[in-house]
């Protein structure tokens, strides 16, 4: 212990231990900014002689694919894979239910007339919905503790206190995406079906989740051969209210934007094997548990995939990317992580070997991207990088006054 007198005159002890923690994490903190600025400021430099008539450089980028480049622009991601649609496939429950399929057009209608920044309209589920949806939900309730990830099994008990969701009614996504966009700036719009995965993907890059509104059909409650709004609500709603989860998410989607069709594939397939049929470890028993939202929405294939039949692997994001998969049936191998963490840090480092001509960074004050192609974007984003640095700094500062300094002073008075 260390006796210290203040400005105003108070006598008071410190542990001396944890001001030598904090001190030592300070001293690292300026460490590191300093190397970073002397890192930037070269590389800085070189980028600035280099991008200076650069042909082939703004050659590369004007010839990059078209992506969004303003949230509003996700209005014209909407390109629809139609091969799974009840109209469409043969072996799709609802091909000979005329009833059902009108009921799916009526309900694709609103999405197909929604705009960005509209409120998302109401749909008026039926009773075969309603029951259809409260089926699935109470199978899947009782499996919950032991089948799902620890971060699946909080965001539900979450959503289920916040009114959000219930076995009794089918949620409005208006309703989710609001309480979305409080937990982790995720949020909904209305999708008409299947998307392609460039748009899918690019939708994510503005941390904004394509979810359908039709409800699978009544025959087979347990499968669907395509997205429903209840594979899209209980299976990847629960995680997007995790922030590390969303993150990852949001990731998948900035590094689709401007990518080659070649590694589109790769990072759906990333996606797929992840978001869709991830598995990973209880920390408290090490049995196997699904992270992945399809798991969580499919009773026989969360079965399956929890299993010896299938083979599980270590994940692996170059190993993941080109991992043949099947859409059809039950998959042969799943991929387990470690954590949410690993896999950012294994995912980080994959896209970093991917050949894209610039970078972009998404702008939560505009809903926008900015490319980070130039000198002047890279030092714009140095100046944040400042910025966010001198608040953890501050924070460190009041975290040792009130952990540390306060109590001591407040004791002497």
């Amino acid at each position: 212990m260390e006796t210290l007198l203040t400005n105003e005159g108070h006598v008071f002890t410190a542990n001396t231990g944890n001001m030598n923690a904090f001190m030592r994490m300070k001293a690292q903190l300026e460490d590191n900014r300093q190397k970073l600025d002397e890192a930037l400021t070269k590389n800085l430099l070189w980028a600035e002689q280099r991008l200076i008539g650069n042909e082939a450089l703004h050659s590369a980028i004007q010839s990059a694919p078209w992506f969004p480049t303003q949230m509003s622009d996700l209005d014209k991601c909407n390109h629809l894979i139609v091969k799974y649609q009840p109209e469409m496939a043969t072996d799709h429950p609802g091909f000979h239910d005329k009833v059902y399929r009108d009921r799916r057009m009526a309900i694709a209608d609103v999405a197909f007339n929604y705009r960005h920044g509209e409120v998302i309209p109401q749909v008026e589920y039926t009773e075969n919905e309603t029951t259809t949806w409260k089926h699935v939900y109470n199978t899947f309730s009782a499996m919950r503790a032991e089948c799902a990830c620890s971060e699946y099994v909080a965001a539900m008990q979450l959503l289920e206190e916040n009114g959000i969701f219930s076995p009794e009614f089918v949620p409005q996504i208006e309703d989710v995406s609001n309480f979305l966009k409080k937990r982790t700036g995720f949020r909904l719009r209305p999708v008409a079906g299947l998307v392609s995965a460039r748009d899918f993907l690019a939708s994510l890059a503005f941390r904004v989740f394509q979810c359908t509104q039709y409800v699978r059909h009544h025959s087979k409650p347990l499968h669907t051969p395509e997205p429903d709004c209840i594979h899209e609500l209980l299976g990847h709603i629960p995680l997007l209210t995790s922030p590390e989860f969303a993150e990852f998410t949001q990731e998948i989607g900035l590094a689709s934007l401007g990518a080659s069709d070649e590694d589109i594939d790769k990072l759906a397939t990333v996606y797929w094997f992840t978001v869709e049929f991830g598995l990973c470890p209880d920390p408290q028993s090490g049995r196997l548990v699904a992270m992945g939202a399809a798991l969580l929405s499919s009773y026989g294939e969360l079965r399956h995939a929890l299993s010896d039949a299938p083979e599980h692997r270590e994940f692996c994001a170059p190993e993941v990317a080109v991992q043949k998969y099947t859409d059809e049936h039950y998959q042969p191998v799943y991929f387990v992580v470690e954590s949410i963490e690993q896999m950012k840090r294994e995912f980080r480092e994959f896209v970093n070997s991917l050949h894209k001509p610039f970078r972009v960074r998404y702008n939560p004050y505009t809903e926008s991207m900015e490319l980070l192609n130039s000198s002047r974007a890279l030092e714009h984003q140095m100046r944040n990088i400042h910025t966010e640095v001198s608040h953890i700094e501050a924070a460190l500062e009041s975290l040792h006054w009130l952990t540390e300094t306060a109590p001591q002073v407040a004791a002497t008075n």
